[in-house]
């Protein structure tokens, strides 16, 4: 712990159904060769989404929806990679530094492994801080496993 400040933690999920002729934008990355995408009224990346969430509930800022509305036309179609950038931006604005995020995805496609260190790279660049990407199947349990939605959770720490 840096001497004189608390660790603040946040967490973060984002859900997302998936439709057919959608772009695929998940941890900041376009995945031109999937055949469906996340629905939503940005880009709909789940993985950014949920970074956005924690960092902005650690600082107690509220969450996606309070911060970016589906009612403001400004963030239709946004990029989840400006959200991060811009949330960011909020919780430095009021005095904090990031020390880490890390999110977990969950889903059967797209497949992380040769992307990982790119994610990792987009999202840390956008979030000024380290970020640190995980992925899961659901074993074709529930609607990730059947390939209809995508789901991420988010942890970021800030002091």
């Amino acid at each position: 712990m840096i001497e004189g400040r608390i660790p603040r933690i946040g967490n973060g999920i984002d859900i997302h159904p998936l439709e057919e002729g959608r772009p695929m934008w998940l941890a900041g990355l376009h995945w031109p060769r999937e055949t469906v995408g996340a629905a939503g009224h940005s880009d709909g990346d789940a993985a950014a989404h949920a970074i956005c969430t924690a960092l902005l509930s650690a600082a107690r800022l509220g969450d996606l929806g309070t911060n970016f509305g589906t009612d403001d036309p400004q963030f239709a179609g946004a990029s989840g990679v400006s959200l991060v950038a811009e949330s960011a931006s909020r919780v430095r604005a009021l005095g904090y530094e990031i020390g880490n995020v890390t999110v977990q995805v969950v889903c059967n496609r797209p497949r992380f492994l040769l992307r990982r260190q790119e994610a990792e790279e987009v999202l840390s660049e956008a979030c000024g801080a380290e970020v640190s990407v995980a992925a899961a199947t659901s074993d074709g349990l529930g609607f990730t496993g059947r390939g209809e939605g995508i789901v991420a959770m988010a942890t970021a720490l800030i002091y």
